[in-house]
């Protein structure tokens, strides 16, 4: 059996003759993971749309929700919260020190580790159900019909654990070779599977009372086949980039302890998140049936936002980051990350005034079919809107956590991730009781900006993060095009209340996509008026792309 060779590194290069090139290069990497995403996304929302008609938001599909939220709590914890983030920046400075097939060994190893963990997470949690389950939901003891229900759906869907965490290293390594586009589209098989599921349980299910049951449990089986879509189709892509992974037998030797010493500062720093999302389940569950849904439905409608922008910036800063510190480029680290947070604001700040502006014509236009009546609209709507507001925190922070990742700084996220945890718990009991839904999504969305204002306040505190003059002078500009662009909004939306409401279902889709036509156009007025971005980087990045 290798062992696992030490690295040397090599000397600090000079700076990179091509520094004010950074945003496009960035640019370029997220466009690409950001338009793969987006089909995700839209799939996803196709999906959402079928899941809300299907299901509507009563017991059932309280039920289902619980049972994706526990296997995607785990696998934050072991995929992107802990593994990937403790892998990534390790692997990437050891392409750029030995090159591909040098750091394949270690990627082989951590396999072989994550693999073994992920089996043994797999048997105890399957044994435990009956225990897990009201740890999310306690409120589900009052329906033991729906408790039974929330414990099978969710002994169905937790492998997909095992393959989406496989599936997280190997689009880790991709990205760490600059391959970004068979990682970011992968989300789409599962959105495409449980399409399927929809499609089929209404073909072939029975009607009437069990059609809501049936449909949960084919959706519950189609998320694990989902998972094992993603996880060959990403085992394709390695073996094409040259990355063909050997299962080895797992062993902790000492580069396999140091990743698990970083893996574990990870878990802490995704529990966080997870806690959050623990205590939100929790309370929701013990307020009116139906609340965990609507927050279900309008944090997915933030996430179309959050994972087009935060996912792509995100992603193609850990790497840059890693591959800048490796070489002892620090100036070059603090640009991508100060272009990356341009990026974000710079989309995210025009999406969050969107999204509240316009919440319930969306709900009312592209959910309100089926099971998903008026009063699972006004829930959901309430929900997004508090949301959205939160989404430039949840962005920012996916810019500014890989400038502690990069340098192997686990520890300082999940300090500052305990503390926006607190927040969240304080804010969710207070605020729930009298806003029973909305305060708890109010509450969500406050902690995530006690949690971004943190990590850029520390960065720029240990010297590793400043904004340069272009940043300080367009964010400013950027919330000015927002903030404008939200007002033209809202008297439009005010202008079309009759046939957004009144109208047929073709004439209100035709008038919500009005809607946000007008929106997109006045915020590139704004912005490229105002000087919040410039035509011509976005033309140079099209051109570099075609280059």
């Amino acid at each position: 059996m290798h062992r696992l060779e030490p690295v040397s590194l090599p000397a600090p290069r000079a700076p990179d003759r091509h520094l004010a090139r950074h945003g496009m290069g960035l640019l370029r990497a997220a466009a690409t993971i950001g338009s793969y995403t987006l089909l995700s996304r839209v799939l996803g929302f196709v999906r959402d749309q079928l899941i809300a008609a299907a299901l509507g938001t009563g017991p059932v599909s309280d039920a289902f929700f619980v049972a994706l939220r526990l296997p995607s709590m785990f696998r934050t914890l072991f995929a992107e919260g802990a593994f990937s983030t403790a892998f990534v920046p390790v692997f990437a400075r050891r392409v750029a020190a030995i090159g591909p097939v040098g750091a394949r060994l270690y990627a082989e190893e951590a396999l072989s580790l994550l693999l073994a963990a992920l089996l043994a997470t797999l048997v105890l949690a399957e044994l435990a159900m009956p225990w897990l389950v009201p740890a999310i939901a306690p409120g589900f003891s009052r329906d033991e019909g729906q408790f039974t229900l929330a414990v099978a759906l969710t002994r169905i869907t937790f492998p997909y654990l095992v393959f989406i965490a496989l599936a997280s290293l190997q689009g880790g390594i991709l990205n760490a070779l600059d391959r970004f586009a068979a990682a970011a589209v992968t989300p789409a098989l599962l959105n495409l599977f449980q399409i399927g599921a929809v499609v089929w349980s209404w073909r072939f299910g029975p009607g009437g009372g069990g059609a809501e049951r049936w449909a949960a449990a084919a959706l519950s089986w189609c998320v694990t086949a989902g998972g094992a879509a993603q996880f060959i189709w990403l085992m394709v892509a390695c073996a094409r980039a040259g990355m063909a992974l050997r299962l080895r037998w797992p062993r902790l030797d000492a580069e396999m302890r140091r990743l698990g010493g970083l893996m574990l500062w990870g878990v802490f720093g995704a529990g966080a998140t997870q806690i959050n999302l623990l205590v939100s389940t929790n309370i929701a569950s013990m307020l009116p049936t139906g609340s965990i849904s609507y927050l279900q439905y309008g944090d997915r409608v933030n996430q179309l936002p959050l994972a087009v922008i935060g996912i792509a910036v995100g992603t193609a800063i850990l790497p840059s980051l890693s591959r800048r510190l490796q070489d002892g480029d620090e100036a070059g680290a603090i640009a991508i990350q100060n272009r990356g947070l341009e990026l974000a604001l710079l989309l995210t700040l025009p999406a969050a005034a969107a999204l509240t502006v316009i919440a319930r014509p969306i709900f009312a236009v592209l959910f309100q079919h089926g099971e998903f009546d008026a009063g699972s609209t006004a829930g959901a709507a309430g929900a997004l809107a508090a949301y959205a507001w939160g989404l430039p925190a949840f962005v920012l922070v996916k810019v500014l956590v890989p400038g502690f990742f990069a340098r192997q700084d686990m520890r300082t996220p999940v300090r500052i991730g305990a503390v926006a945890v607190a927040v969240n718990i304080v804010l969710t009991v207070v605020l729930s009781g009298p806003f029973l839904h909305i305060g708890n999504a109010v509450a969500t969305s406050l902690a995530g900006w006690v949690n971004a204002l943190a990590l850029g306040w520390l960065l720029v505190r240990k010297g590793q993060f400043a904004l340069d003059p272009r940043t300080r002078r367009r964010v400013p500009r950027i919330a000015a095009a927002a903030l404008a662009m939200a007002l033209v909004l809202e008297l439009a939306t005010r202008l079309v209340q009759t046939p957004l409401h009144d109208g047929s279902l073709g004439l209100r889709a035709a008038v919500l996509a009005g809607l946000i036509a007008t929106g997109l156009a006045f915020y590139a007025g704004f912005a490229l008026g105002f000087g919040a971005a410039r035509l011509d980087e976005f033309g140079a990045m099209i051109r570099r792309q075609a280059a």
